[in-house]
């Protein structure tokens, strides 16, 4: 047997519940919990958007940035500016559908 989550329409969600980006404005996380709720924002033709709700006295606080994930964050976001072409720092995330920053894939002949 399933148990149904209480749906809402959009923006008549009852105090008590946030999506995970309210909860992460008010700098706490889901911490683990179930969704509590769901809003339904109804489209034409096609499927409604969902967004999940979380109750916030449930909710736990966010965990302090350490020196060991900012330090990964940092080479994450590193590699993700790199371009695997020129191996330049773009200054920006490399898109995905590119491969390659803009200057690389717009004028290949000058960047080899």
């Amino acid at each position: 047997m399933t148990a149904t989550v209480p749906t809402y329409r959009w923006r008549l969600a009852p105090d008590g519940y946030a999506t995970r980006r309210q909860l992460r404005a008010l700098g706490l996380r889901p911490g683990g919990q179930g969704v509590a709720a769901q809003l339904e924002r109804p489209r034409r033709r096609r499927e409604p958007l969902v967004a999940y709700l979380y109750r916030i006295d449930r909710a736990k606080p966010v965990r302090p940035m350490t020196p060991g994930r900012a330090a990964a964050l940092a080479k994450a976001m590193r590699a993700r500016r790199t371009c695997p072409n020129c191996r330049r720092d773009a200054g920006y995330c490399i898109p995905r559908s590119l491969g390659m920053c803009v200057p690389c894939h717009d004028f290949p002949s000058l960047t080899s």
